[in-house]
């Protein structure tokens, strides 16, 4: 499947489903309103054009060992449209911001003066077309990034974690490889966070954003051995690790970012079913995530008919180092599939979720 053809299906989905809000805010009928602002645009002419990237997606972000940011892009541009030039992915931009509600400034690219390919390989090579970023973590003084290796969107071959020592100046392949059909296929786009128990956390699901989610664990020590990751499943009557891995939450799920956050763990994730950013807030990964706090962060949107908590096709949603709770900041891509720009990353900020019944 084309990549356009793959945005274009999730963004034509319940168009209508989200209750339209007053600019600024968005609004559920008998719930307090959340206040949802457009911060910026991060990327595009004039403000990526110095590392020749004016088109590019995602921006998932980490906390480097160093104390600045790193923010991982996908399919990336150097002209202002899809397919405009230097195709790469993933490639990374460093930020040494630290006022997110100001906005986030970039301070360097990954390569150097342009932003380069974070290692080598030929685009639509006879065994995969791209590769695309799908989160990445600080653990200690390394950075681990899982990857999605795809021949045409919508087939994955095999995801895999490479490994940066530096800040995510360089990066190596660790030898972590992990089947598309592992799990069930569910185990293709992830998230991962570290608890303080020595555990790493995983949401996970198909990269289709037509399946459910589900959890497995992993020592943070051996983030790069496949064979320790433990899934979490039901089994006679009972929720256990190192059962077969069940869906814990039901839906039609795509990008997902999970975070420990102020003595709490969050999940973002773009709900393509409903065409929206949700958010949950949650004790612990294991958590019911049926009864969990759970709103809805940005609604979907039509071309022409955008204010700060509505945006046409937009996708991503991934939780910028320095949010709270109640000051949540997300990386939020967009693509014009129709005309090929808008193509780019936003920052949206997102007050009161945690206060908000």
């Amino acid at each position: 499947m084309k990549r356009s053809t793959f945005l274009r299906a999730a963004a034509g989905t319940a168009l209508g489903a989200s209750v339209l809000g007053a600019s600024g805010g968005a609004r559920a009928a008998g719930r307090q309103a959340l206040r949802v602002d457009k911060i910026r645009d991060l990327t595009g002419p004039g403000l990526t054009t110095a590392y020749r990237m004016e088109a590019t997606d995602l921006g998932i972000p980490a906390r480097t060992p160093d104390g600045r940011m790193l923010f991982v892009f996908g399919d990336t541009f150097e002209q202002a449209h899809v397919g405009g030039g230097w195709w790469r992915s993933p490639v990374a931009l460093w930020s040494d911001t630290t006022d997110l509600a100001s906005g986030v400034r970039w301070s360097g690219a990954v390569g150097g003066a342009a932003a380069e390919q974070l290692w080598f390989y030929e685009h639509d090579n006879p065994v995969f077309s791209t590769v695309l970023p799908s989160d990445v973590i600080t653990v200690g003084g390394s950075m681990y990034l899982h990857v999605m290796v795809n021949q045409g969107l919508h087939n994955v071959v095999w995801t895999e974690i490479w490994r940066s020592d530096d800040s995510g100046a360089h990066w190596y392949h660790t030898g972590a490889k992990f089947a598309p059909d592992a799990h069930g296929g569910l185990f293709q786009c992830l998230s991962w966070g570290q608890g303080n128990d020595g555990w790493i956390y995983v949401y996970s699901t198909a990269f289709t954003r037509s399946r459910p989610i589900i959890l497995t664990r992993v020592r943070a020590d051996r983030i790069a051995d496949p064979g320790a990751y433990e899934p979490w499943g039901y089994r006679n009557g009972a929720w256990g690790w190192g059962n077969p891995a069940t869906p814990v939450l039901e839906g039609k799920f795509g990008e997902l970012c999970l975070r420990p956050l102020g003595g709490k763990w969050v999940l973002t994730w773009f709900n393509a079913g409903d065409y929206r950013i949700d958010g949950m807030i949650m004790d612990y990964p294991t958590s019911n995530l049926y009864t969990a706090h759970r709103r809805t962060l940005i609604h979907g949107g039509e071309w022409g008919q955008e204010d700060d908590s509505h945006v046409a096709q937009l996708y991503g949603g991934y939780i910028i180092p320095g949010s709270t709770l109640d000051d949540l900041h997300l990386a939020v891509s967009q693509w014009n599939t129709a005309q090929g720009w808008p193509y780019r990353v936003m920052q949206h900020r997102i007050q009161g979720f945690a206060s908000a019944p």
